[in-house]
């Protein structure tokens, strides 16, 4: 029976027995998600190549200074400045090193002598008479003159010691009182000229008053 019926009637019936849409519209879907990725794709290789270019042109420009900097500086210049900078660097180092050796040891010196000065200062400018004296009632008029010249040597040793830290004590013709201090600042240019008045003021007022205006 089949084969008396027309192949082309058998044909249409057999396709129309087959169910192909859901297959058609999954190749939509393919074809449209492959334009997409296409699409996108293009895109980002715009962009890529976009990049590109403005990265060449970074890269001329660096390579342009670099070649100026290059060019207009030479490494053996650069090194022997270094070895220069260098050299001057351990030379401040050292400098630095000796002055503060040396402040210590001025700063030793300066406690030094002010301990000196205070002692004198306790002692007084004219001097310990007390000894002098005491020899001339025990031993006449031989032990007189020793004293005297004790006593005058222990004065100019004084006066020594005040004149080499810049103070000149000076004395009144009249009773041989030391009234008088002119105080030289050589650090500072600055000259100091004192009244001394025990009367009014102690020692150690006239003492620390020195060694502020030193």
């Amino acid at each position: 029976m089949l084969l008396e019926e027309d192949p082309s009637t058998l044909i249409s019936h057999t396709t129309q027995n087959f169910n192909i849409a859901p297959d058609r519209h999954a190749v939509s879907r393919v074809a449209e998600s492959l334009s997409t990725l296409q699409q996108a794709r293009d895109l980002r290789l715009r962009e890529s190549e976009t990049n590109l270019k403005k990265l060449a042109r970074t890269l001329n420009t660096l390579q342009s200074q670099h070649q100026e900097v290059t060019s207009s500086h030479s490494s053996a210049e650069h090194a022997s400045l270094i070895s220069r900078l260098d050299t001057q660097k351990f030379r401040v180092a050292k400098n630095v090193s000796d002055l503060e050796m040396e402040a210590e040891r001025l700063q030793t010196q300066l406690a030094e002598m002010q301990a000196r000065l205070q002692e004198l200062e306790l002692q007084g400018v004219d001097g310990d008479a007390t000894t002098g004296t005491g020899g001339e009632s025990g031993n006449g008029n031989g032990a007189n003159g020793g004293g005297m010249r004790s006593v005058e040597d222990e004065v100019l040793l004084r006066l020594k010691v005040y004149r080499s830290l810049g103070i000149e004590i000076e004395r009144e013709e009249q009773d041989g009182e030391f009234t008088r201090a002119v105080v030289r600042n050589d650090r500072r240019g600055d000259v100091c000229v004192v009244n001394v008045d025990r009367h009014r003021f102690s020692r150690f007022f006239y003492a620390n008053y020195f060694w502020q205006t030193l």
